[in-house]
């Protein structure tokens, strides 16, 4: 059972990419009418068994929760901007692939912290930043826009990281419901913002662009990050973390069935060298929190996700 849940998840994340660039693409939708509908179903759906079995614990929230909230939700919205606006300008696998470097810049911004990782993960960081290279170096030299995607993608991974780490602040004391439906609904209410300043419609769209947007939802929002936080009740952290790894051979595959997207070798050896990267990156800082007995925070920060 364990493997078909594992299947589904790595199915639902890596099918984020290809959805919202053949949504992009095949519809009047916009970006910022993803990033909205996405959050903003999330938050509906997340809040609805919290209002049912424990209907005050969102008057319980205090300011350390929310502020940390907060922070994960502006994080997130400007995570879903850069990533999906990167879709319509680079390839699905490169944007999925440099998204996906949220694990080597948790690692970054822990070593700015002050955390002395283990040398694997360092070594782990090098042979990803080399995958980053191969991927910008080969789009700079086909086209101007595909390098400004690559950028944009490398940019959402960051705030991914952001995200992350701030929603594992707020998780210490906050149930996954909780945060996540205040999380999500704040990140649609800045989004919505961002796309009344911008002029990108929320709404107004044909058919084809709604079924778009519940495909989008559903798969990775719903059925991709649901099975993983499943699993982690049964399986290491670790093993979870290395599975969620497999979205990027796996986008990389389906834009190449569906979208019929080509790349340079050269692209795919950048890709394989980012996933061999992030492997060793996540095998070391699981490592280290396993020597320090942290395996709570492991817990936590394993259990959030953004695409």
């Amino acid at each position: 059972m364990n493997l078909l849940i594992a299947a589904l998840g790595v199915l639902g994340v890596a099918s984020s990419g290809p959805l919202i660039a053949g949504t992009l693409g095949a519809t009047s939708v916009t970006a910022l009418a993803i990033a909205f509908w996405r959050n903003a179903i999330g938050a509906v759906v997340m809040a609805a068994p919290v209002a049912i079995r424990e209907p005050k614990a969102f008057g319980r929230i205090n300011r350390r929760e929310f502020g940390w909230s907060v922070m994960a939700a502006v994080a997130l919205a400007f995570h879903f901007a850069c990533f999906i606006t990167a879709l319509q300008l680079t390839s699905v696998a490169a944007a999925t692939a440099l998204v996906c470097l949220q694990s080597a810049w948790i690692a970054v911004f822990q070593m700015f912290r002050g955390t002395r990782h283990r040398w694997p993960v360092l070594v782990g960081l090098g042979i990803a930043f080399v995958g980053v290279v191969a991927i910008t170096g080969f789009d700079m030299g086909s086209s101007p826009e595909a390098l400004l995607g690559d950028l944009l993608a490398v940019a959402g991974g960051a705030l991914a990281g952001l995200y992350t780490l701030a929603g594992g602040k707020a998780r210490q004391s906050m149930a996954t419901g909780t945060y996540t439906t205040l999380c999500y609904g704040m990140c649609a209410a800045l989004v919505a913002v961002m796309a009344l300043v911008s002029g990108q419609p929320l709404t107004g769209f044909d058919a084809g662009g709604w079924v778009g947007i519940i495909a989008i939802t559903v798969c990775a929002q719903l059925v991709g990050h649901t099975a993983f936080n499943h699993l982690l009740a049964t399986m290491s952290p670790l093993l979870v973390s290395m599975i969620i790894l497999l979205e990027i051979p796996g986008a990389a595959i389906l834009a190449a069935v569906f979208l019929n997207e080509t790349l340079p070798a050269g692209t795919y050896a950048g890709l394989a060298l980012i996933l061999a990267g992030l492997a060793v990156v996540v095998s070391g800082q699981r490592r280290g929190r396993a020597g320090r007995g942290d395996g709570e925070t492991e817990r936590r920060e394993a259990e959030l996700g953004a695409d």
